[in-house]
């Protein structure tokens, strides 16, 4: 009997490769194998990230496969009730982001608060900068509010307490009351009481239907002259015209966006949001270290093998 097929359709950490590439249970298909394109057709398993869309014709057409692990947290990538309806697994990597989002989400905010992109970007220009007018932001003592309590909204919090000794607003309609019982925050019900009392709103959740365009004009509407707003979540949470309209009339300090709509993000889509030098945009990078690109594909490849070998796995969505 041949063996599974694995093809892997996005890029992987070499490391997480070799794991793959090791197992003598299963083929690997890579993406610089000619073969690449006919995984519709031979695909046993299929390992991909957030640049590959599984749409409901690709899954009625592979015909083999058994099982979906998406590297990171959030699936919307895939036709989840095609997969379902297939009988096709779907697996991903919770909690395994966690730490180096949580990270990428501190630094972007001291980024805005001190400008350092946009006078980084003014020295290279060659511009002469008059220092005592390019005041930046402290941070210190300021209030985060946390849209989302899970992990990486946690971690969040505990840093911002650590590095900042500022005070934490949760707002989560879905976490058990007795979440964050270690870290010492306020937890509102309502997101406008957070929006009007933050300086700094930074969202952690999914995009649903119920959190699409979450943050929208009459939200913005709420925020502080001086607020920053972080997005490392996903594109869509945030109406990208209302953030416009918010930074260009400097009714926000400022922003800074890990998720867009249109990903990767290109100048010709963001023209006009990118006049602004109160807003910095990075290409989806927040799980983007290497300790953390090693960890989160090796669970990739164990899950993939766990799941071909008909076993059991706790990161199983369907």
């Amino acid at each position: 009997m041949s063996k599974p097929t694995v093809f892997v359709l996005d890029p992987y950490h070499s490391e997480a490769l070799k794991k793959l590439q090791a197992s003598p249970s299963v083929e690997a298909v890579l993406r610089d194998d000619a073969r690449i394109s006919q995984w519709r057709s031979e695909a046993d398993a299929l390992m991909i990230r957030s640049e590959t869309r599984i749409t409901a014709a690709d899954l009625n057409e592979a015909k083999k496969l058994r099982v979906i692990v998406k590297q990171g947290v959030g699936v919307d990538n895939i036709d989840l009730e095609a997969a379902k309806e297939r009988g096709v697994a779907v697996c991903n990597t919770p909690a395994m982001n966690s730490e180096s989002v949580a990270e990428l989400t501190i630094a972007l905010a001291l980024c805005i608060a001190r400008r350092i992109a946009e006078l980084d970007r003014r020295v290279r220009s060659g511009e002469a900068v008059n220092r005592s007018h390019v005041l930046g932001m402290s941070l210190y003592k300021k209030t985060i509010g946390v849209v989302g309590m899970g992990n990486i909204g946690k971690i969040v919090a505990k840093k911002w307490k650590a590095a900042m000794d500022g005070d934490i607003i949760a707002y989560d309609p879905f976490a058990s009351e007795h979440a964050w019982t270690e870290i010492e925050h306020r937890r509102v019900t309502d997101l406008n009481d957070l929006l009007r009392d933050s300086d700094v709103i930074s969202l952690h959740v999914p995009l649903t239907k119920g959190t699409k365009n979450m943050i929208r004009k009459p939200q913005f509407e709420l925020m502080k002259s001086s607020a920053i707003l972080l997005n490392c979540a996903r594109g869509g949470i945030v109406d990208e015209d209302a953030l416009l309209n918010a930074l260009s009339e400097k009714k926000i300090y400022g922003a800074a966006l890990d998720a867009m709509e249109t990903e990767p993000p290109t100048t010709e889509a963001y023209r006009e949001l990118l006049k602004n030098g109160n807003l910095i945009m990075t290409p989806h990078v927040g799980g983007n270290t290497v300790e953390n690109q090693i960890a989160s594909g090796t669970k990739v490849v164990e899950t993939v093998l766990a799941v071909l070998e008909g076993e059991e796995v706790s990161n199983r969505l369907i």
